[in-house]
């Protein structure tokens, strides 16, 4: 791939040392008539129950007061016993296409970031495509936890830009719930869930995406892990009784590492699309947890009144976060057309990702 950069600037270095990596797609020197990938349609959902901090820390033998403090979370969402991580996407999907005024029979693919599937395999994302009646289309799933969404969101762009696909489905949904040790305080207060989608169809007039930044660093492999139920750790009563089935996350390390490459993604996507910080009308972060959130802000030099949370409500849904607060900010009137719209996560992998959006 070139490294010929698509800025006038040269690239630049942000505070991690790590210069953003602006690149030209080499279609673009080869002619190619791509066109502009808008988002046509949001929708998201949530399970009905609510989680209280007061009631996560009767299960840790405390008043969960803490929890609000340390994360900006006061209650998260929790599936029912009988909903899974399908049942969520496919909820937020129908959402979508209807804010979209398509029907599910328009979808020509399907691509669905998720950490908690329904099962190993076949893909949750087949079992959406079933649920919604989205006919035979392709559909995939892929990991990247709180960039996943974002990284769907760009496999879906490709295919609109090069005109193979006109209708694209993209989906970050998650049942967190089910992968929580409710013993372990690094986790259990943190996490919800629930799922959001977006209908990608082609764009006019310049709107639409654009620019986009992806990045993984394999180094950060154990910073957020569920290790066992693959083929290194097979399910087996020593591992269901070493808790390896559970969700683990190394905090500190994780905000250490997070925030950085958090930041050069958001700078490098801005510099594709031409614009500064100061240019975004609403930044829609992953929801993580509001230190790490205001960390990113600082650095990246927004102001608090660009930002569109709500992490306090929903908790961390992981690759569902973006997509269920975008949603939340359209329908709040905070992302309107004509705005300019930045989206930034980050998930186990170490995974990240940003995406500028003129709506």
């Amino acid at each position: 791939m070139s490294t010929e950069p698509i800025c006038e600037e040269p690239a630049r270095t942000v505070t991690n040392g790590v210069a953003p990596r602006a690149l030209v797609n080499p279609r673009l020197r080869h002619g190619l008539n791509l066109q502009t990938c808008a988002l046509a349609g949001v929708g998201a959902y949530l399970p009905e129950q609510v989680l209280t901090n007061a009631e996560v820390g009767q299960r840790l033998g405390d008043d969960g007061e803490w929890i609000h403090r340390r994360t900006g979370i006061r209650e998260r969402r929790v599936a029912a016993a009988n909903e899974f991580t399908s049942d969520l996407a496919a909820q937020a999907s129908l959402r979508a296409l209807q804010h979209a005024g398509l029907a599910a029979g328009a979808v020509e693919l399907i691509v669905m970031a998720t950490n908690t599937p329904d099962m190993m395999f076949p893909a949750t994302a087949c079992l959406v495509q079933a649920k919604i009646g989205a006919g035979k289309c392709p559909a995939l799933d892929l990991k990247a936890g709180g960039a996943g969404f974002l990284h769907a969101l760009e496999i879906g762009r490709q295919f609109i830009a090069t005109r193979t696909l006109e209708t694209v489905l993209v989906v970050g949904a998650e049942k967190l719930s089910s992968i929580l040790d409710w013993g372990d305080r690094a986790t259990c207060a943190l996490f919800g869930d629930g799922a959001g989608a977006a209908v990608l169809r082609p764009a006019g007039n310049g709107t639409g995406v654009l620019g986009s930044s992806m990045g993984a660093d394999g180094a950060g492999d154990s910073l957020l892990t569920l290790s066992a139920g693959g083929s290194r750790t097979p399910a087996s009563l020593d591992s269901v009784a070493r808790g390896l089935h559970f969700l683990r996350m190394k905090g500190p390390r994780m905000f250490k590492d997070a925030v950085p490459v958090l930041c050069g993604a958001a700078e490098d996507a801005l510099c594709q699309s031409g614009l500064t910080v100061a240019d975004i009308d609403c930044i829609i972060p992953h929801q993580s947890n509001q230190r790490l959130i205001e960390a990113f802000v600082r650095r990246l030099g927004a102001k608090a009144e660009q930002l569109f949370l709500n992490l306090e409500r929903c908790g961390n849904t992981s690759a569902a976060s973006i997509p269920i607060a975008l949603a939340a900010a359209v329908e709040a009137g905070r992302v309107k057309r004509g705005d300019r719209v930045l989206l930034a996560g980050f998930g186990s992998g170490l995974t990240w990702g940003a995406t500028v959006i003129h709506w």
